[in-house]
């Protein structure tokens, strides 16, 4: 885990923010949900035996025998989906089209963009099945990532099939895999009883040639996905979006169904260029007990994305300064200081000096801050209501006073 300092917030807010404004633009509302969710919500949703389950949340030490059992959110859509049906937005008119940002937690190796403690973007479209849907949040993340000015972001785009079509495929898949387990690694020898599809997931150098040549799940769609895929397709090509086929595509959690996509940014290099994605989960709500919903939803890592801006030297904002500093100079001056700062911060940010260091030192301080101008005032000045306004830049100075300086600095 990791502190945001100062100096960094300013390029989080313009990915932030950027991402707010493309999922309004598309008719999404923001919704905030818990921190902390139970523990039995997050193994049904995300797969008791998936890696982020066995290995990666924290669980968070119970108060009593009888408390829940909590964790950290290692994600958000199981969260999204409880917060839609325990407070009634599947009572209004569907979809309901929902974002949230804010950090996620997974006990994982740190490594190069990737942090224990870290930031998503994610995009929920609940109460519908068109894949129409599928497009649209592809559509809308992809504007966002353009949007920033990105380099070098491609999509990867495939189908794993759904309840009609997985399980045939899952018995080839393991028909394949099991006369070469002594080939894989430990975790794959065990996935492929319990989970053949996350053998795609793995990034184990011994596995690479045995998933090379396995079957392909887009081989073996039945006729309702395979239409449902080619309608996604058909979207996408309409907005002008290029896309690559990855039929080893299957993301990392029990939930997704049909379409699932991940963005990728050759730039950031390894296994850890991969910015974002989602997918279809229609079979989700059932899985967490409740009534049968379709839904598609994204989440983009937030960490990566302004990495990857840094990587590509992307004209990030500055931090933020206070555009004025009050400097007074003396004894006693803090009362008329404080009203200098208030009677100017309709015109900018204001920021007081008050400590008891000489002119020399806050003049140094006042021009590593970065701030435009300064506003100096000694006891005499303070009585006449008066300040030396002084402009860092031309470093031209004169005399202004208080009620003035808000009109001079606008």
């Amino acid at each position: 885990m990791r502190d945001l300092l100062p100096a960094e917030r300013p390029a989080w807010r313009l990915v932030q923010d950027a991402a707010a404004a493309a999922c309004r633009a598309f008719g999404y509302q923001e919704i905030e949900i818990p921190i902390l969710e139970p523990l039995e919500l997050v193994e049904r949703g995300v797969g008791g035996d998936s890696d982020v389950v066995r290995k990666e949340v924290f669980r968070v030490q119970r108060q009593t025998e009888r408390s829940a059992a909590l964790v950290l959110r290692p994600e958000a859509t199981a969260g999204v989906v409880r917060a839609y049906f325990e407070g009634g937005l599947n009572q209004l008119a569907q979809p309901v089209r929902l974002f949230t940002t804010g950090p996620m937690f997974r006990h994982d190796r740190p490594q190069r963009g990737r942090h224990r403690q870290f930031y998503q973007f994610d995009v929920e479209v609940i109460g519908d099945p068109s894949p129409a849907y599928d497009a649209e949040v592809i559509e809308m993340t992809w504007g966002w990532l353009a949007g920033l000015g990105l380099r070098g972001v491609s999509l990867e785009l495939n189908s794993i099939g759904d309840a009609a079509c997985r399980p045939a495929y899952l018995e080839a898949l393991q028909a394949y895999y099991r006369p070469l387990a002594e080939q894989l690694h430990p975790d794959c020898r065990r996935r492929v009883e319990d989970s053949p599809l996350r053998l795609f997931d793995c990034k184990e150098e011994e596995c690479q040639p045995v998933k090379a040549g396995a079957p392909r799940i887009l081989d073996h769609l039945c006729s309702e996905c395979a239409a449902a895929f080619a309608e996604v397709r058909r979207l996408l090509e309409a907005a002008g979006i290029d896309f690559t086929l990855n039929p080893q595509l299957v993301r990392g959690l029990d939930y997704y169904t049909r379409t699932v996509f991940e963005y990728q940014q050759a730039e950031l290099g390894g296994a850890q260029n991969a910015l974002g994605g989602g997918g279809r989960y229609d079979g989700l709500a059932a899985t967490l007990g409740y009534p049968a919903t379709p839904g598609v939803g994204f989440a983009g890592g937030l960490d990566r994305v302004v990495l990857a801006l840094q990587e590509e030297g992307a004209a990030l904002p500055p931090e933020a300064t206070a555009r004025l500093l009050v400097l007074p100079v003396g004894d006693g001056l803090e009362r008329a200081a404080a009203e200098v700062g208030r009677r100017c911060r309709a015109a900018g940010s204001v920021a007081v000096d008050y400590s008891r260091r000489s002119l020399g030192a806050k003049m140094r301080a006042a021009a590593r801050s970065g701030c435009a101008f300064v506003a100096i005032m000694n006891g005499e000045e303070a009585a006449r209501r008066v300040v030396q306004l002084r402009d860092m830049a031309s470093g031209e100075q004169r005399e202004a006073g208080w009620d003035a300086l808000a009109a001079m600095l606008a």
